[in-house]
This record gives C-alpha cells, sequence and structure tokens, in this order.
C-alpha cells in the first residue's frame, strides 16, 4: 500500500487467490526503515 500500488494488482503479482490474503499481510505501513529498503531495493532493480 506504501508503493501506492492497488490491491488487486498486488493479489494478481503476488498470485494471492483472495484479496483478504493480501490486505492482511500488506496494508500495514511499513516504517521508515522499511521504506528506505525498499526504495534502494527499487533503484537497484531499475538500473
Amino acid at each position: 500500500m506504501a508503493l501506492d500500488v492497488h490491491p488487486r494488482a498486488a493479489m494478481q503479482i503476488l498470485r494471492h487467490s483472495q484479496i483478504s490474503v493480501t490486505m492482511n499481510i500488506y496494508s500495514e505501513v511499513p516504517s521508515e526503515e522499511t521504506r528506505k529498503a525498499l526504495k534502494k531495493l527499487g533503484d537497484r532493480l531499475d538500473s
């Protein structure tokens, strides 16, 4: 959710059969350290 990805898109990417699974796992707001780590990972994957 912090990456502004629609929950249904995340559900399809992650291959969850139910939206409730996606929402229960990925709907928490991550800490600042998690955001920084995800940004670094995203930057690395883009290059």
